[in-house]
């Protein structure tokens, strides 16, 4: 396969097992500033994917209420293929962070009574939300944490 310039179209989708948690980029800018992305993937590449009205409230949701837990995120955002996020920081590098920030944020949906900026002066969509969905995907990631760290069915991170 030729090399891309993204990185994800350099991955092999057929391989990964999901869900996981992985880098997926670094860059380091001229003050020495870090920033890190994180593949998020919630479900299996062409197997699976999140519904939009889920996936939708539940990046509202993990966009508010990670920032409860790091001053270090940059932008989490839903993969256009509807398999996952993408969660980037700035000149945070310890991955067991990361795991905990995720973990932390899906369980503040678990409890949420209802999606931050659900209407149309702050979002673009207002129509096409579900709590129920968000908290069905936080629940099901959540149940297979112990499965974060492995990418791949033959190695772990």
């Amino acid at each position: 396969m030729k090399k891309m310039n993204v990185e994800s179209f350099n991955l092999d989708h057929t391989k990964v097992v999901a869900p996981y948690v992985r880098l997926a980029g670094e860059k380091t800018g001229a003050k020495g500033d870090t920033i890190r992305k994180y593949d998020i993937r919630f479900k299996q590449p062409n197997k699976e994917h999140m519904d939009m009205p889920g996936l939708h409230s539940l990046e509202h949701m993990m966009a508010e209420h990670s920032r409860n837990h790091s001053d270090n995120i940059v932008d989490i955002g839903p993969m256009g293929c509807q398999t996952g996020f993408y969660l980037s920081v700035i000149n945070l590098d310890d991955y067991d962070e990361i795991l905990l920030i995720l973990e932390n944020t899906l369980n503040d949906v678990l409890e949420a009574d209802e999606v931050p900026a659900c209407n149309e002066v702050q979002c673009g969509w207002a129509a096409s939300h579900s709590l129920e969905g968000a908290k069905e995907l936080a629940r099901e990631m959540l149940e297979k944490k112990d499965q974060w760290t492995q990418v791949f069915a033959d190695k772990a991170i």
